[in-house]
Formats: structure tokens, sequence, C-alpha cells
């Protein structure tokens, strides 16, 4: 079973990468492309709020399956902006 430290260290880091391709896709491009990478790290900011609220929930019956959920939201929330970025880049 994964720590919540673990847990959180993934996130953090996971979400800081998306960000950072924001930050320099930013630098890269004119002002319309950077306005669209800024809603991007918003709502990677947004997730990250979500999934750690989400990580730090203590009335839970099943640890393990409400880590998996997380480990899940995880997944598919980074897959959508990297989705949204990818758009942007293009």
């Amino acid at each position: 079973m994964a720590s919540i430290k673990n847990l959180k260290k993934d996130i953090n880091n996971v979400l800081s990468e998306i960000i950072e391709e924001c930050y320099i896709c930013q630098l890269t491009n004119d002002d319309k492309i950077s306005a669209k990478a800024d809603k991007v790290i918003d709502e990677a900011i947004e997730v990250f709020d979500d999934l750690i609220v989400k990580l730090n929930l203590k009335n839970v019956d099943n640890k393990k399956k409400h880590f998996q959920s997380v480990i899940t939201d995880l997944e598919s929330k980074t897959a959508k902006l990297m989705t949204k970025l990818d758009k942007i880049r293009a």
C-alpha cells in the first residue's frame, strides 16, 4: 500500500511538471497561447488542491481502495491536462 507521503510527492511532482511545461510554452509563444497556458496552470492547481483534499480524508472505510482512487484520479486528470497542453502547442 502506498503511503500518504509518497502519494503527496507524486501528486506534487506530476502536476509541477505540467505547470513547468506550461511556463515553457508561455516563454516560447505569443500572448494568445500564453493565456491558454494560464488556464491549464489554473486547472492544474485546482486538480492539485482537489487531490490533496481527497487524499487527506480521515473517515475512509477502505484505505487501499481510497488511495487507488486517488491514483486513478491523478492519472486521468493529468492525461486531460496534457491533452490540453498538447493542443495549445500544436
